[in-house]
């Protein structure tokens, strides 16, 4: 019985399920909106929601847990920290959201999906409506 297991383990091993949350991370922070299928957006999306409301109270301490988190990667919580911990100062939460594609994987037919933030800056606008 899975009772109050809330985990999912995506057919992964526990370093690579993080070294999976850590990955998607970087790269949702990065380009604020990554394409991912349906079920790896739902099981980090909790991950990047808890990473983006430490990013909100900038001192050492919430820094150096992040960098720990995303596996020293500077620039990942550069931003983090200096574009969208300001961003989302206001907002008690529901940083992200989860859009369903209509068309599955190719390969294996998984249900893919936009993972983004809600608020996205006009520069990252400007480029998705150009394509």
């Amino acid at each position: 019985m899975r009772h109050r297991v809330k985990t999912r383990k995506l057919s992964r091993t526990g370093a690579h399920r993080r070294a999976l949350a850590r990955n998607l991370a970087i790269a949702l922070i990065e380009h604020e909106r990554i394409e991912t299928t349906l079920v790896k957006a739902k099981a980090h999306r909790p991950f990047v929601e808890k990473l983006v409301t430490l990013a909100k109270v900038k001192n050492l301490h919430n820094y150096r847990r992040a960098l720990s988190l995303l596996g020293n990667n500077e620039e990942a919580v550069a931003k983090l920290f200096d574009v969208l911990g300001p961003r989302f100062a206001e907002r008690p939460g529901g940083y992200t959201r989860i859009l369903k594609l209509a068309k599955p994987r190719l390969g294996d037919r998984a249900p893919r999906a936009y993972f983004e933030f809600v608020e996205r800056s006009p520069k990252v606008e400007e480029v998705l409506e150009g394509a």
